[in-house]
C-alpha cells in the first residue's frame, strides 16, 4: 500500500480552496527539485535542478483536472560526437485526478468500463495529488531519444574517433576501403608465403605439374 502524501512534499498539491463546486478554477506556478531518473539514456533532467511550473487546476464533477507546462534544463550527450550538451525542455500535460468518493453515475460507469482503465486512473487523497508521475511522464515523453548537439552533427572519424566538426577537412590519405581490406590481407598472406617457398615455385605448381 502507498504511503500517505505529506502536503510538504513539493510536488504534492492541495485542492481545499477549490471545494467542490464545479466550474472553480486555480492557477499557480511553482518551482520544484527535480525527482531523480527523469530522463532518458543519454539526456535528462540532473535531479534536484529547478523544475519550473505554470499549473491551472479546476473543479470538474469528476475530480479536478490539472493542466501545465514544466520548463527544465536539460544535461546529456550527442550520440554523434559524444560531446556534453545543455537544452531546455517544456512539456505540456494535463491529468485528471478523480474523486475517492465518485458519485453513483461515475461509479456504475466504472464497474462496466476497462479494468486496465481503472488501474490507470488518479485519484485525490483527501484534497491532495501527487504530481511526480504525471510530470515525469511528461517529461520524458518530451525528450529526443537521439539527442544531437546540432542537426548536422557529422560525428566522429570512424578510423581515430576526431570530431569532425572541428576538423572539416579531416581525413586518412592512407585509409583502406572496408571492402578491399579482406582482399588485401589476402594479398599480404600471399606474399609472405612466396617468400617462405625455398624452391621459388608458385603456390601450386606441384599441382599442377601433377595433373
Amino acid at each position: 500500500m502507498n504511503a500517505p502524501l505529506d502536503h510538504r512534499d513539493p510536488l504534492v498539491f492541495d485542492t481545499r480552496e477549490l471545494g467542490r463546486r464545479p466550474g472553480a478554477m486555480k492557477r499557480l506556478s511553482r518551482s520544484v527539485p527535480a525527482p531523480a531518473d527523469m530522463g532518458v539514456e543519454f539526456l535528462g533532467v540532473p535531479e534536484g535542478t529547478a523544475v519550473e511550473l505554470d499549473l491551472r487546476l479546476e473543479s470538474v464533477m469528476e475530480g479536478v483536472l490539472v493542466t501545465g507546462t514544466a520548463h527544465a534544463p536539460l544535461r546529456g550527450e550527442c550520440v554523434r560526437c559524444l560531446e556534453p550538451l545543455e537544452q531546455e525542455a517544456e512539456a505540456d500535460f494535463q491529468e485528471m485526478f478523480s474523486y475517492p468518493d465518485a458519485d453513483d453515475r461515475s461509479r456504475g460507469s466504472a464497474e462496466t468500463g476497462d479494468d486496465a482503465e481503472e488501474e490507470d486512473t488518479l485519484f485525490l487523497e483527501g484534497d491532495l495529488f501527487d504530481l511526480e508521475p504525471v510530470l515525469r511522464d511528461a517529461v520524458v515523453l518530451s525528450l529526443p531519444l537521439q539527442p544531437v548537439c546540432q542537426d548536422d552533427c557529422p560525428g566522429l572519424c570512424p578510423d581515430c574517433g576526431a570530431r569532425l566538426a572541428d576538423e572539416p577537412d579531416h581525413g586518412h590519405d592512407d585509409a583502406v576501403d572496408i571492402r578491399w581490406a579482406a582482399l588485401q590481407g589476402l594479398a599480404e598472406t600471399i606474399r609472405d608465403g612466396e617468400k617462405d617457398d625455398q624452391n621459388g615455385a608458385a603456390p601450386g605448381a606441384d599441382e599442377k605439374q601433377e595433373k
